[in-house]
């Protein structure tokens, strides 16, 4: 937004010109885009895991964020991680069901060990977000590079 007087770079939300002094319009000062919040790429794609596929499609819709390269990246690569994560939950969820009794004692052990390697990646893909990088899952990171 400028100043009509003198055409000085205003500042969003500004009401007065620093330079000249005039005071802007209603319509410079409602045209003007208000950011909905103050999240930086790296704070927005980080918190795109936050709640696994609810918050990648939170930001992955919204107006903000829908156009910023880096937030779509980490919110379809955290939708993509979720429904992996329901998939290979459900299935020894099933596999489980149908281990014998002494066996199923490893299967749960397994799947303990499997809850904990995705509870690890989730928190290493947030810190890689939040530290700017962004880390390609093998076959889910690529999905989402050509997605974003």
């Amino acid at each position: 937004m400028h100043c009509t007087c003198c055409g000085t770079e205003l500042g969003t939300g500004a009401g007065f010109c620093a330079k000249c002094g005039a005071r802007t319009t209603e319509s410079e000062t409602a045209s003007s885009p208000q950011p909905a919040s103050g999240l930086q790429s790296n704070v927005a794609g980080g918190l795109c895991y936050l709640a696994g596929f609810i918050t990648g499609i939170f930001f992955l819709v919204t107006d903000q964020y829908k156009k910023d390269h880096f937030v779509r990246f980490h919110a379809l690569q955290s939708i993509f991680l979720s429904v992996a994560w329901i998939a290979v939950y459900f299935a020894l969820g099933v596999f489980l069901t149908i281990l014998p009794g002494v066996l199923w004692r490893v299967g749960w052990m397994l799947h303990s060990v499997v809850g904990l390697g995705f509870f690890l990646l989730w928190l290493f893909l947030m810190f890689k977000a939040y530290n700017n990088e962004q880390f390609k899952l093998p076959v889910i990171g690529e999905l989402a590079a050509k997605q974003a």
